[in-house]
Parts: C-alpha cells; structure tokens; sequence
C-alpha cells in the first residue's frame, strides 16, 4: 500500500453532486446519518430542498447548491457557497462526483453528435471542475477525500449503444489516478467506486436491465461511501472499489493481506490492459509497472 505523509482526519463535511434523486440522495442522506453536514448540488431546486428537509430532520445542517457541473461559473459559485463559514458548511472534507449522465441508446455511428459529447461532459468535465475548485481547499488545509462514482464500464466493454458513457467512465479512472498520483503526499485520498446495479432511474433505462431483480441495495454504496468519509479506507486510495463485491471489512483484509506479505505490496486496483498470454511481448509492460 501506498503510505501517506499524514493521517487525515475524518470528514466533517461533504459535497454531493447529483444529490436529488437516486444514488446521489441516497450518499447524502447516509452521509448525514454518520453524522456529517451536507451540501447538495443538482440542478432541480426543488428536488434538493427535499433532501435538505430530510437531512436537517436527521439533525445535520444542508446547503442547497443549484448548478450545472459542466459550467465553470456555476461550479466556481456553489463551492465558494458551500465553503462559506456563514450559510455555509465553512469546509468541504469529503466530495462525492455523483452527477453523470447517459446518452440515448444507439450504436456509435448513429449517435447523436450533441447526445454524445454532452454525455462525455457530464462526466468527465463536469467531475474536472469540481475537483479543480473543491480540491484545493483540501490542500490548503492539509487534505481531504475524493470519491468518483464510476462503473463496471470504467473497466470492460460496458452496455452496447453506450459508447459515450463507457468512454467517459474509463476517463473518470484515469483522472482520478492523475488527481491520487499527483494529491496523495499532500493529503488527498481519491478513491474510484462503482455502485453496480442500484436501481435508479438511469439504470433502469437500459436494455440489459429490463427484466433485472437481483438490484445492489444502494446500502452497499452508502457503507462504503460512510467508511471512506470516516477515514476507514484510506489504505485503499486510488483503488477501484465495487459494492458488488466489496465491504468495508472485506477491503480491510485486503489491505491487511498486503501488509502481511501474502500479496505483493504493489498490487492495487487499477486499470490496466491484459497482455495476449504468456507469450506476449508486452506482458512485463502492461502489467509491471
């Protein structure tokens, strides 16, 4: 495991993008049952004034934060919002990049141009500028953590007819191993989680899901979302996580595992690209380094 220059305290405070509804709500709300205030970001108000009710019952404070996350001025405003000290939350400790997007099914060479790009920025540019004015305030004050929502399809071929949201997952991870390569002695714990199937409005829109009833329970995400936050996991950063497959416990042995010797301490999560077989002359270069 990668060994940090300090512990990071456990969050305080969070940042939810995609909060109104589905998995996003969900963190939000099982955020603030571990005890940590919230801002909400999407951009149906009145969506997020639901859950803000929801998490000021649960006796934690809300901040609503209304933007599109693929616009720069709008992302600028609502962290500055969000770390105001007055009607603010004062810091953000823990950003959760919730809020994705997914193109109308088609093949690639029938796709709509605008479909396809907006998809791509929802994505990827839209977790960039989040990180790019939330991630600073970390630095300065000596750290923080980053969780991707990612994919199954951040790592393999995903759902046919989805060519942009399969890209734009495999760009997520890689940028989230830049943004942990380049943050982790400063602090910063950047952790890539895919949710698998939780039932929401986004996957139930798929083909392959049509007849689905084995469904993650999104607890699964809220668990891990919670013990990243409390600093549990931190071991595990610039890790792949899947709730499919992955508990706090079960990460803890891992790490455990590493630590021990009974793995290689350099084996992480990470993407990577399979050589041929045994024989392939790129095998020491695809998965040595």
């Amino acid at each position: 495991m990668q060994a940090g220059t300090a512990a990071v305290p456990p969050a305080r405070t969070a940042l939810v993008t995609g909060a109104s509804r589905g998995i996003g709500r969900e963190v939000a709300l099982g955020l603030a049952r571990a005890g940590l205030d919230v801002a909400l970001l999407a951009r149906d108000e009145q969506r997020l004034a639901e859950v803000a009710d929801e998490i000021r019952e649960l006796g934690r404070a809300a901040v609503v934060l209304t933007a599109d996350v693929t616009s720069e001025a709008e992302v600028r405003d609502a962290v500055a919002r969000a770390e105001r000290p007055d009607g603010g939350l004062g810091s953000v400790d823990l950003l959760v990049n919730n809020a994705g997007r997914l193109e109308s099914e088609a093949p690639l060479w029938e796709a709509d141009p605008e479909d396809w790009w907006a998809t791509f920025e929802a994505n990827v540019r839209g977790v960039f500028l989040l990180n790019r004015h939330v991630v600073p305030g970390m630095l300065a004050r000596g750290g923080g953590r980053v969780i991707d929502l990612a994919s199954g399809a951040s790592t393999h071929e995903g759902p046919l007819g989805h060519s942009a949201y399969n890209a734009s997952k495999t760009a997520l991870v890689r940028m989230g191993a830049a943004l942990h390569a380049e943050g982790h002695d400063r602090g910063l714990r950047v952790f890539e989680l895919a949710p698998g199937t939780v039932k929401t409005r986004m996957s139930t829109a798929l083909a392959i899901h049509a007849n689905r009833t084995d469904w993650t329970p999104p607890e699964r995400v809220t668990d891990l979302v919670n013990a990243i936050a409390a600093g549990h996991l931190d071991a595990c950063a610039g890790w792949l996580v899947r709730a499919t497959h992955d508990t706090p416990e079960s990460l803890r042995q891992l790490v455990a595992a590493a630590e021990s010797g009974q793995v290689p301490a350099t084996a992480r999560r990470r993407l990577r690209i399979l050589p041929a077989g045994p024989e392939d002359p790129l095998r020491d270069v695809l998965i040595g380094r």
